[in-house]
């Protein structure tokens, strides 16, 4: 059975890059949202194995999506251009994949979840 994801980027062509990575590595994109308010409600109801989330997300972090995953036990990772820096204390344990980034660090990276 395929492990499903929620993607959250909000760069198109890096949405639809990572949404064919993951599924050529055998994984099955449940949704992609793009902004945090949409992410939120996925984040609320959808049922996935786990979530790749943009920390910046047109100026807004995605902060709050990590909060409702974290507290639905659904694990995650951040990707993001800014490094670690970029986290919030709250989520300093949390993945970090840097942008960009190759097919081998990103199937390094879920490997990790």
């Amino acid at each position: 059975m395929k492990k499903r994801v929620l993607i959250v980027e909000d760069e198109g062509l890096i949405s639809m890059l990572l949404e064919e990575l993951m599924e050529r590595m055998g994984y099955e994109v449940v949704a992609v949202s793009s902004t945090v308010e949409e992410a939120l409600e996925l984040a609320r109801t959808v049922s996935v194995d786990f979530a790749m989330l943009d920390i910046n997300l047109n100026g807004k972090e995605s902060f709050p999506v990590a909060a409702v995953l974290r507290g639905r036990g659904i694990p995650f990772l951040f990707a993001t251009g800014y490094g670690d820096s970029a986290l919030a204390s709250e989520f300093s344990d949390v993945l970090v994949v840097e942008k960009p980034f190759s097919r081998d660090a990103l199937r390094q990276a879920l490997e990790k979840l």
